[in-house]
């Protein structure tokens, strides 16, 4: 998804400016400069294998204070509409255009919960760099080092 907004700043400028978050215009464009690039960068990390565990603390650090303020926007939209909460539908700055906020709300929920799956170090075995490096475990049947017979011991 950082992909998305980094290819098309404006449009992920635009859509930051009206959380009304940040009001200078400097801090503003540094977030929708930086923001999409720091995401594709977790999520090369991610992929590969690297910091697994560092990047998922990074990852909920983004992931809650983003999903609180996009629940707090639909709050104020279905107030402002008289509208039910999961009625409401906008373009929340995630990559995906207009989404229903309760979709959106479970799946950043989902992203939270696989992100402390990854803190708890479940994940290596998915990483891109486990799989191309880990050593391959010895059958046993066969013996690894026969030069040197394993004394038999009664």
């Amino acid at each position: 998804m950082g992909l998305s907004k980094a290819l098309h700043p404006v449009e992920f400028l635009k859509l930051v400016r009206e959380y009304d978050m940040v009001s200078g215009p400097l801090l503003l464009n540094s977030i929708a400069g930086a923001l999409p690039w720091f995401e594709v960068y977790c999520g090369i990390l991610l992929v590969l294998g690297v910091a697994v565990r560092g990047t998922g603390v990074v990852v909920i650090s983004m992931l809650v204070p983003f999903t609180l303020v996009v629940i707090r926007r639909a709050m104020s939209i279905a107030t402002t509409k008289g509208i039910a909460f999961c009625a409401v539908k906008f373009d929340c700055g995630c990559g995906n255009g207009e989404v229903l906020i309760c979709g959106k709300v479970l799946e950043n929920s989902g992203l939270i919960l696989l992100s402390l799956w990854l803190l708890a170090g479940y994940g290596k075995q998915l990483c891109v760099r486990y799989n191309l490096f880990r050593k391959q475990e010895a059958s046993p049947q066969t013996d690894p080092n026969p030069a040197h017979p394993v004394p038999v011991t009664d």
